[in-house]
């Protein structure tokens, strides 16, 4: 009896993940989500940076008008605020990077969790305070996590406040990479292509207020980007 609870429990666990998972693009338009960039209000979408182009959500830099690129980072948003998750996408780096912008944002993106609102940020904050999983191509690694804004406990660091490196190789222009987080309870772990990267839990902003629950973001951060199949699988 006992071991057939347990199996039991299993189906409908996995009923539940395969099932629940809801789309959070609609790959057509950018209903449900919310861009910010750095020098413009929430809910602005100079040069028509993010975008949405054959059933991709897209950061492109076509339209971007200026002779060099100066911080102009963006990121788009959620909606929605959420607290206990599982987020996956695929992402992929193509094209060329913007004239000007820094070296270390080349095939450089990222997934931001437990962001504020976006009506929350400065005009000219350059990215949302938030616990950010980092997306790279090209002969480095991905995964990894930067702390803008925030801290986090990670192995015997309670109050870690730098970037914590992923080891997990990252692959070149136009490869699409599977990127997962799971958020739940106070605990974030990232996956690439079905592997665990790294886990760390008790994310608090610099003030020491919990990041309990919050926006997801995608970035814009000069070099064009591509993400499909977004979606989102809410825990209890």
């Amino acid at each position: 009896m006992k071991r057939f609870i347990t199996l039991a429990a299993i189906a409908i666990a996995t009923s539940a993940f395969s099932n629940d998972w809801k789309p959070l693009f609609n790959g057509k338009d950018l209903d449900g989500w919310i861009v910010k960039t750095k020098g413009a209000p929430a809910g602005e979408n100079p040069w028509n940076l993010f975008r949405a182009e054959d059933g991709n959500l897209t950061v492109s830099y076509a339209d971007f008008d200026k002779e060099t690129f100066k911080d102009e980072f963006g990121h788009i948003h959620t909606a929605k605020s959420y607290k206990n998750y599982r987020f996956r996408c695929e992402y992929r780096f193509v094209g060329e990077q913007v004239t000007g912008a820094p070296k270390w944002a080349f095939a450089n993106s990222g997934i931001m969790l437990h962001c504020p609102p976006p009506t929350a940020m400065e005009v000219d904050q350059k990215f949302p305070n938030s616990a950010e999983f980092q997306l790279l191509g090209v002969n480095r690694t991905t995964g990894s996590l930067f702390t803008p804004g925030c801290m986090v406990a990670y192995k015997d660091q309670p109050d870690m406040a730098k970037s914590i490196k992923s080891t997990i190789p990252s692959l070149p222009l136009d490869e699409w990479v599977k990127a997962e987080a799971v958020v739940q309870d106070g605990k974030i772990q990232h996956w690439i292509n079905g592997e665990l990267v790294m886990e760390y839990s008790n994310p608090r902003f610099m003030d020491g207020t919990p990041m309990v629950e919050g926006h997801i973001s995608l970035q814009a951060e000069s070099h064009p980007c591509q993400f499909r199949n977004i979606e989102i699988l809410e825990l209890d």
